[in-house]
């Protein structure tokens, strides 16, 4: 018969919505002794049993005093430190469930496990590539396999380790295998392990923890959000050390770095794990110093019996004796070209990819080829096709401009907000855009509001659109000269603080605002002389570009300054994959339009109201009315808005470049999201955070090779 005890347990544990073995689990006992205390089998549970339970439970205060009282005990009072509240804490706890579930997709996207992971092993480097052990604090085993790489890294006592390995030999695999185990067996306290790829890296321009800071904040939005002291949470993450980096990639750090980046990470004391090919690492050191405290490792070449164990199990063709891999595996062992080419994963994996995945493709095929170089380049190059197939020919030219781009920009991240930056030419082609669409902008709104005569409005429209497009262009070039547009990581509330930012946004509004309405008040004032031979010219002008230039900059300056006190981080719901960001980024822009648009137009309806007012009262002849106010308030509105997000922003440039210029010029299709998305899961690219990266690097090059 059930005891008190076992009554009340059963009755908390349905209330709460758990079986027994939940309770168990959640509890940390055994199944066992939850069954036999609700059954009355067991009449005597232990403090430590009792105290568990109802933590599990979540019982109220008298609800514990009643589950002690009914097992007999007592639970003694504890006069408890108040709890202090660590700012910190939840963003960690965020950033632990996307990493991993980011980088366990990416593991299942790359087909590690189908049908089984290629052996990655690993040996210790030679001692010039890593510290003393008295400054690693301890010598230590370090040979190993990728499912020991967690225990081999916690056997460094510096907590600092370099992988190094040939290209391709498996090292974006030890990284993703290495954050998924730590984070399924590290203590609450640990750091989070995140994947930084240091291609991006400029040590002369920003050092480590701020360029780290940077990189969290794109690619998981919420840490935007102020921290603690000030700065970001993702900046307190990273001096806090409440985050593990993973620098992949030594070797793609731009040339000419590598040493000044080797010097920057031994100016720091954090944990890290540093992955890079052999060369890149060793002329670095040659130059520099070995990573201070920092032991070292050297992937291995795959062996013909890790190839025998693998490739057979990829496919279900027939072939000699059952397996169409025989031919190719009895040349590997007899030591000819394709043991040389086929002892790096990646070489494997395009060989499986060639070969097991795709009908009437015999890899009898490789024993063909003369040199490792023929074999290399063969698999590189049919791999588009073999993933493809008749759409090759089409997406190939695509790939290539994607990879040249990244080439010129000295990058391996295919970042929806750079695609176009590489062009030569990008500010004459913001400033056409832009003229573009503030000179059909004018045309219509002219046409509907006052019924404008159509060779004067095509003349105004079409000289208006220039001169914005000038002054535009002009804007854009600066601005992506000394800071490169970047996606926002803000939304609009409808509460905000006014402050010293608020204030400076609004004098840059005044300022720029000012000379948009001067270049109007001139374009306006020849346009009427050009229709109007009497206009008087010189005090047009005067008067147009004095008038225009006032109520255009307090127009912009008020929107600017309004934005600025609305703007608030990103939630903490916001994703960083790419097409979150896109999409998070349109919205703000579109929202920031329809704040933009009705307030410009009727601070200038009512402005220039008061201004004709003031003239009138000073003798000055002045022609106004409600009808032309509004209607130079929503040319200005709506044409100063689409200006503004067309050169000013991230994914104003992304509409013109991604979505209308390339695409028309043939360069990259028209749907590029869905075409990078699809490239995505055929497995050509891979997704790093908020941006996209080839497979793999040697991929980039080659096809930029072919453009």
């Amino acid at each position: 018969m059930a005891s008190q005890f076992g009554l009340l347990l059963r009755q908390w544990r349905q209330r709460a919505g758990l079986s027994q073995e939940a309770l168990a689990q959640r509890a940390a006992v055994g199944i066992r002794t939850v069954r036999g205390l609700e059954t009355g089998e067991r009449t005597d549970p232990r403090m430590g049993t009792v105290r568990a339970l109802a933590d599990a439970l979540e019982l109220t205060g008298a609800e514990r005093s009643e589950l002690f009282a009914a097992a007999g005990r007592h639970e003694p009072v504890v006069v408890a430190e108040p709890v202090r509240f660590d700012p910190l804490a939840e963003a960690v706890e965020t950033l632990k469930v996307a990493v991993e579930a980011r980088w366990r997709r990416e593991e299942e996207q790359g087909q590690i496990h189908d049908p089984v992971p290629l052996p990655v092993r690993w040996d210790a480097a030679p001692e010039t590539l890593r510290d003393s052990w008295l400054n690693i604090g301890g010598e230590a085993a370090l040979d190993g396999r990728l499912d020991q790489v967690v225990e081999v890294y916690r056997r460094v006592g510096s907590r600092r380790l370099v992988v190094l390995g040939r290209a391709g030999s498996g090292k974006t695999v030890l990284t993703t295998r290495f954050v998924l185990d730590l984070l399924g067996a590290q203590d609450l306290r640990d750091p989070v392990p995140v994947i930084f790829s240091l291609g991006s890296w400029h040590p002369d321009r920003v050092g480590l923890r701020d360029w780290m800071a940077e990189q969290l904040t794109r690619d998981h939005p919420f840490l935007g959000a102020p921290g603690p002291s000030g700065g970001t949470l993702a900046a307190a993450l990273v001096d806090a050390q409440r985050v593990l980096p993973v620098l992949d990639g030594f070797d793609e750090i731009a040339a000419g770095l590598h040493r000044p980046a080797l010097n920057a990470l031994n100016t720091t004391t954090l944990p890290l794990l540093l992955t890079s090919r052999v060369d890149e690492y060793r002329d670095a050191v040659a130059g520099t110093d070995v990573l201070t405290s920092a032991a070292a490792v050297v992937l291995a070449d795959l062996t013909c019996d890790d190839l025998a164990d693998y490739l057979p199990r990829t496919t279900r063709k027939a072939g000699p004796g059952g397996n169409v891999w025989k031919p190719v595996l009895d040349e590997v062992r007899n030591g000819g070209v394709l043991a040389e080419v086929l002892t790096t994963p990646l070489m494997v994996a395009l060989a499986r990819r060639i070969y097991s995945d795709t009908p009437d493709h015999d890899p009898a095929e490789l024993l063909t080829f003369g040199t490792a170089d023929e074999i290399e380049r063969h698999l590189l190059g049919s791999f588009v096709p073999a993933v493809y197939g008749a759409d090759a020919e089409q997406v190939r030219p695509w790939l290539g401009h994607l990879a040249l781009h990244l080439n010129r920009l000295g990058t391996h991240d295919i970042a929806w907000w750079q695609v176009g930056t590489s062009s030569r030419r990008r500010a004459s082609i913001i400033g056409l855009a832009v003229g573009v669409a503030v000179g059909v902008t004018d045309l219509v709104v002219e046409a509907v509001m006052v019924g404008a005569l159509i060779i004067r409005g095509l003349l105004f429209a079409s000289m208006i659109g220039l001169a914005t497009g000038v002054v535009f262009g002009l804007a854009h070039w600066y601005v992506a000269r000394t800071a490169p547009l970047e996606p926002v990581r803000t939304r609009l509330r409808l509460r905000g603080r006014f402050g010293r930012r608020v204030w400076l946004r609004g004098l840059l509004g005044l300022g720029f605002g000012g000379a948009v309405g001067a270049a109007y008040g001139v374009v306006r004032a020849v346009a009427f002389w050009l229709v109007t031979p009497l206009y008087e010219m010189t005090s047009g002008v005067l008067v147009d570009v004095g008038v225009f230039a006032l109520v255009f900059g307090l127009g912009a300056g008020v929107v600017f300054g309004l934005v600025a006190a609305l703007e608030s981080p990103l939630d903490v719901r916001s994703a960083g994959s790419p097409d979150d960001l896109i999409e998070a980024n349109r919205r703000h822009v579109l929202r920031l339009v329809s704040l933009f648009v009705p307030v410009f137009a009727v601070f200038v309806t009512m402005a220039t109201g008061a201004v004709a007012f003031g003239l009138t009262a000073l003798r000055f002849e002045v022609v106004w009315s409600p009808i032309t106010a509004l209607n130079l308030g929503l040319v200005g509105g709506v044409g100063g808005g689409l200006a503004y997000v067309l050169s000013l922003t991230a994914w104003g440039q992304w509409v013109v470049f991604a979505r209308v210029w390339l695409p028309l010029t043939g360069r990259l299709p028209w749907r590029l999201p869905a075409f990078l998305d699809d490239a995505y899961r055929r497995g050509v690219l891979r997704r790093a955070g908020a941006v996209y990266q080839f497979r793999h690097a040697r991929l980039q090059d080659h096809f930029a090779r072919l453009r």
